[in-house]
């Protein structure tokens, strides 16, 4: 789809629902972590596919910039919301990071081949997928919160979706620890991997664990809109 068609299908969303935009852009954050986990599956077994999902990773992330830059332009309107602007612009900046970071992550598994011990293969892939499964059940926050608000503002409901915040505060903390067990791991390995490839691996294993950071604080930073509105 070219870029113009793109923004007026995003344009016919945002005048139906100040709110599915948002949904739509957290859903492209997931299309990108879903793709990296694969790359990083593909990585790990020296499957010739990384440039590839690279590649698709670049077309969705540059969506959800289209997707973003049109809820902005929407903002800065007469358009009236239950919500205030500048805590949903607040809100909009760390869920746009994560499908940033998934790019960088892509990208950093284009550089070099893999080259380390089983075991740090085995803790990447399983970094990547609690680190999908964090971006996922944020989707579904944002999802359940996005019907909601369009329909009963009911505090029983948002309440009840606000629940899932510590869940995802609790599988960030799940993806930290990961990362700190794998850093140990690398470092363990030093002569066997070598010091540009301990340099790379770090890098990599912080930047996919960063994703779940980032996640996070978008979860934090909506249950704050949500709260003041």
């Amino acid at each position: 789809m070219k870029k113009m068609e793109y923004i007026r299908s995003v344009l016919d969303v945002f005048a139906r629902s100040p709110f599915k935009p948002l949904y739509l852009h957290a859903s492209k954050g997931v299309e990108t972590v879903k793709i990296l986990d694969q790359a990083v599956n593909a990585y790990c077994t020296n499957q010739p596919l990384i440039d590839e999902l690279s590649l698709q990773i670049d077309n969705i992330e540059h969506e959800a910039d289209i997707i973003k830059q049109t809820i902005r332009t929407q903002l800065s309107s007469s358009i009236m919301l239950p919500v205030k602007a500048e805590d949903l612009l607040n809100f909009l900046k760390p869920q746009d990071s994560i499908a940033d970071v998934a790019q960088e992550a892509a990208f950093m598994l284009t550089l070099r081949p893999c080259d380390m011990p089983e075991p740090i293969r085995v803790k990447l892939c399983e970094l990547s997928a609690l680190t999908l499964e964090t971006v996922q059940k944020y989707e579904e926050l944002v999802d359940s919160l996005s019907e909601i608000l369009e329909t009963s503002f009911s505090k029983r409901e948002i309440d009840e979706s606000l629940v899932l915040v510590p869940t995802i505060e609790e599988m960030e903390h799940r993806v930290d620890l990961i990362e700190k067990d794998l850093l140990k791991e690398i470092y363990a390995n030093e002569k066997e991997i070598g010091a540009v490839g301990v340099l790379h691996l770090i890098e990599l294993v912080r930047t996919i664990a960063d994703i779940a950071d980032k996640t996070e604080h978008a979860a934090d930073r909506l249950r704050t809109m949500i709260i003041r509105r």
